[in-house]
């Protein structure tokens, strides 16, 4: 592997920005992520604070025993327990067969920036990569894309869920999931390294029920050796060590509302477009109804003091809320306010690695963190890497292509002008000529019949379309000759444009590593992770 840098614009304008630290996006944030001493002057606040480092370290190591110890883990638990240790982290929903590749970048970036600065600032920094676990949308994690011929086929994982369950709590019907792999790992094609990735994911499933668990055990697989710890936000005890935080979000949580929006004001003056959906009355929390198995969205109504659901589905005062985050803390979870504050709660965090869209919603933050007394982590954008099989870069040469701007923006652009350096303009402007004399001819008979037969005037019609619909016939034939003759160019821009740019989106956005695994073999994630990389905001393209 071979990697490179590219300047190329972030997926959002408020990201993009970010990346350049400019005056319009610097103000909302408290630290400048690429500023030289921003880790040591974030480790004197950590110093400040105090966390549930035992109990945390507890947590995490009951949570991965399920996965089976390796030295590595168990060093980075050890870290996490030391007064001066901090922690990179960043998180992502449970994708099926670990999701989009971008999930795999995330972790990529943790790992490496924790390396770093753990080597910079000679102090334990611990990578830790914080599952989604307590959101209910299965729609965005039951699915993954493959290549099919020119284009992206979703495949959909068959298994229905019912209402607004976390994705924790859904357990995977294993014989279901089973046949599902095997016919994509099938439709992949075998090589010699697929019958290894399938026992791998075979082991994985009969080992994990759990959506989030076959997650988590993949993951580990893919980055065994890296001391990566992982929680599950929708784990019953891990809620346990979050009761007390989550009292003091009840207690807080007009405050809150109201600086989320104060700071999305100042977001707006800037002329950016706001992320977060804020309402002035919201709990920016969410209560688990074990007996419909659905989280619903808690709002405060200040005429009856008391926060309620959609529809009056339940009902609590303020003290019978409390109550619940004391006693009952897992019918609790968090919103995107707050998830970022009961992060900041329970870990050191030296750095949170973030995608394009979470930089632009943390912003909204500031104020919300400040109305704890806190400074929000460094907002370090995570790796943006895309994978260059070389094939596809052969055929980008032979085509001439410029790889940026086919990261960017596809190959639709050279394609047309390809195909129009190709039109035989005259062939093209005859048949226009003769369209435009058929609709002629038309007329003229149809008014001269139209006072001596009336009664043929619809079949005329008719027969007029069915004159213009044999002449477009042809002009589309025509066509086609001419793309089939040169069908094997035009096949090479599908190929780049499928590679880098599929469906019109960024590669790591649909591509599942799934792919590379069984085309290069399971150390296929090991040796991108061991690159040289610098989190220069710059696009990392990796050749192959």
């Amino acid at each position: 592997m071979e990697i490179s840098n590219l300047s190329l614009p972030a997926a959002n304008r408020f990201a993009s920005e970010y990346l350049k630290q400019t005056e319009a996006v610097t103000p909302f944030f408290h630290y400048t992520y690429n500023k030289p001493d921003v880790y040591r002057e974030r480790l004197e606040e950590l110093a400040s604070r105090d966390y549930p480092r035992e109990r945390l370290a507890a947590h995490i190591e009951s949570y991965m025993s399920r996965f089976g110890e390796s030295e590595e883990t168990l060093k980075s638990i050890e870290k996490l327990k030391r007064p001066e240790s901090a922690v990179v982290i960043g998180g992502q929903q449970a994708g099926i067969l670990t999701g989009p590749l971008y999930t795999i970048h995330k972790a990529i970036s943790i790992i490496r920036l924790a390396e770093l600065e753990e080597s910079r600032l000679g102090v334990p920094v611990v990578p830790v990569f914080w599952i989604a676990g307590e959101d209910h949308d299965y729609d965005e994690v039951n699915h993954l894309f493959v290549p099919a011929e020119n284009s992206m086929e979703k495949w959909i994982f068959p298994q229905k869920t019912v209402g607004k369950k976390m994705v924790t709590d859904i357990e995977i019907d294993r014989d279901l999931c089973g046949a599902w792999v095997s016919n994509l790992i099938a439709h992949f094609g075998e090589t010699g390294y697929t019958k290894e990735l399938v026992k791998v994911i075979e082991h994985s499933l009969e080992a994990h029920s759990s959506f989030t668990d076959f997650f988590a055990a993949l993951v580990l697989c893919l980055f065994k050796d890296s001391g990566l710890l992982i929680v599950d936000s929708g784990n019953r005890e891990l809620r346990q060590l979050e009761s007390e935080k989550f009292e003091a979000i009840i207690q807080s949580h007009a405050e809150i509302s109201e600086s989320l929006i104060s700071q999305q004001e100042e977001i707006q003056k800037q002329g950016f477009t706001n992320t977060i959906e804020a309402a002035k009355n919201s709990a920016n929390l969410f209560y688990y109804d074990s007996g419909l198995e659905e989280r619903i969205l808690l709002e405060y109504d200040p005429s009856e003091e008391r926060f309620t659901g959609k529809n009056r589905s339940v009902v609590f005062t303020k003290e019978e809320l409390l109550l619940i985050a004391r006693e009952e803390p897992f019918r609790l979870s968090n919103n995107v306010v707050t998830r970022p504050l009961m992060q900041e709660w329970l870990f050191p965090v030296l750095a949170f690695i973030g995608g394009p869209g979470e930089i632009a919603y943390w912003a909204e933050l500031k104020q919300v963190f400040e109305h704890f007394g806190m400074k929000m982590p460094p907002i370090v954008p995570r790796l943006n890497i895309t994978i260059l099989e070389r094939p596809v870069e052969v055929d980008i040469q032979e085509l001439g292509l410029d790889i940026a701007e086919a990261i960017i923006r596809g190959t639709a652009t050279e394609e047309e002008r390809f195909l129009s350096s190709l039109r035989n303009h005259e062939l093209e402007e005859a048949f226009a000529r003769a369209k435009v004399e058929i609709l002629r001819q038309y007329e003229g008979l149809v008014g001269k019949a139209a006072g001596s037969a009336p009664g043929l005037l619809p079949l005329m019609k008719k027969n007029e379309a069915i004159v213009l619909a044999q002449v477009s016939f042809l002009e589309r034939k025509l066509e086609e000759a001419v793309r089939l003759k040169h069908k094997a160019i035009l096949d090479k821009f599908a190929r780049v444009n499928l590679a880098l740019r599929p469906e019109g989106s960024p590669q790591e956005r649909i591509w599942n590593i799934v792919y590379y695994l069984n085309k290069y073999g399971l150390d296929f994630v090991a040796r991108l992770s061991d690159l040289e990389y610098e989190f220069d905001g710059k696009h990392k393209l990796v050749r192959i």
